[in-house]
């Protein structure tokens, strides 16, 4: 099979003569420059998705995939409301729940949180907090004397000093009305459990106890704030979000978690794009090596331009050969990008080389996800930029004439 004379001579270009050494070396200079680009570039990527995930688990696995609530207020319709869902397919199971504000408080130590009312069998197939308990379980939440059990994360544990076992006094500003207005309605609990999700959010102002407990304390009667929905595929929340409101309709409604925490995933997507602009700036600098690679090429290889014109190549030839001597090098340099920050992305999440202090990051080493998108969009935009890096250099190569380098000859 004949190769094009234009590839051929750029694979030639590429191998450079003995006593010119130094062409050679820019050249590896510049795939080496390409490949640190590519590869700085999608690990930096790959630990921001590790982060993403990492935040969209640690999410997800407190609440739930979509949530119903009442226009109005309190739900006392919920039965009816998960009848009528249960012929959804995508729906795989219901929990309905109280969500309050409140005080806790132990010796002169105090805080306000979310007091969450939960049916411990129903709140362990609809999320996954049960997988974050430390100390306890769910189970534990049914109160076994007057005094209801609850769970508070290790972060509001520590803040007041409570362990498993001690109790904890809660405090609700809205009671009920008296004669001198409207009474604060306090009650003891007892910490049955801890959690650690890994966000200081939950951690230290979240508390779950049982839902009759909640609809005691909060004056509720047989009502809820809301139901819970697990999903069979999160990423079908908005779909099923849209269908629970037309099945429902007023006034009941539904939200879905990537509304609920659109600001942050916004925030997290925003950034990694910033990322990959900043990052690309090495790529770019890197095909400075190439341009610069290619003109010495030019100023080299004056003489053998002028022969190939004198043999009837065409302006466009010349472009086409340093046009393709520059794809190469940015090509090899993403290839060995691409294995290099793959491999070091797999090293970085198998054996864990950077390590964290949880105590301060809520992770123990550095999160990495590696994502086709990323590498593909990578690696197209290192070959696109030293595309354009070669249009300059081998536009010079074109407009030589082939007269002059040869007037001596």
């Amino acid at each position: 099979m004949n190769l094009p004379y234009q590839l051929f001579i750029a694979l030639r270009y590429l191998r450079t003569k003995k006593r010119h050494k130094g062409i050679s070396f820019n050249t590896l200079i510049s795939v080496g420059g390409v490949a640190v680009g590519v590869m700085a570039l999608l690990v930096v990527l790959s630990v921001m998705s590790g982060f993403h995930e990492d935040l969209q688990k640690k999410i997800l696995g407190v609440n739930a995939h979509v949530v119903v609530l009442n226009y109005r207020g309190a739900m006392p319709e919920y039965k009816d409301a998960v009848k009528k869902l249960t012929g959804d397919t995508d729906i795989l199971s219901s929990a309905p729940f109280i969500l309050g504000q409140v005080m806790v408080s132990s010796g002169k130590r105090a805080q306000g949180v979310f007091l969450r009312g939960v049916e411990p069998e129903a709140e362990l197939k609809t999320t996954e907090i049960g997988k974050f308990m430390k100390e306890g379980g769910l189970d534990d939440l049914v109160s076994k004397d007057s005094t209801p059990g609850i769970i508070i994360g290790r972060e509001l544990a520590s803040s007041i000093g409570v362990f498993k076992g001690d109790l904890v006094t809660i405090l609700s500003p809205v009671g009920k009305i008296g004669p001198l207005g409207m009474l604060p309605k306090v009650r003891q609990f007892r910490v049955a459990g801890i959690f650690e999700v890994g966000m200081f959010e939950y951690d230290s102002n979240l508390v779950l106890t049982d839902l009759k407990a909640a609809q005691e304390f909060f004056d509720m009667g047989d009502t809820v704030t809301g139901v819970q929905l697990k999903l069979d595929d999160i990423y079908k929340a908005p779909a099923v979000r849209e269908r629970v409101q037309k099945t429902l309709g007023f006034p009941l409604y539904a939200k879905d978690w990537m509304q609920m925490n659109r600001n942050l995933f916004s925030a997290l997507k925003l950034e990694k794009f910033a990322m990959f602009i900043i990052l690309i700036l090495i790529i770019l600098v890197a095909s400075f090596n190439i341009v610069s690679t290619l003109i010495m090429n030019v100023i080299e290889k004056k003489r053998e331009i002028a022969i190939l014109k004198a043999m009837g190549a065409t302006d466009r030839g010349i472009m086409n050969i340093f046009i393709l001597q520059g794809l190469f090098i940015g090509m090899f340099g993403t290839i060995a990008g691409v294995a290099g920050g793959y491999l070091l992305c797999y090293f970085l999440n198998t054996y864990q080389l950077i390590k964290l202090p949880a105590d301060v990051y809520y992770l123990s080493h550095l999160p990495v996800k590696t994502q086709l998108f990323d590498f593909l969009v990578v690696s197209l935009s290192a070959i696109i930029i030293s595309f354009l890096a070669t249009i300059y250099p081998a536009w010079q190569a074109a407009r030589i004439n082939p007269v002059e380098p040869l007037r001596y000859e």
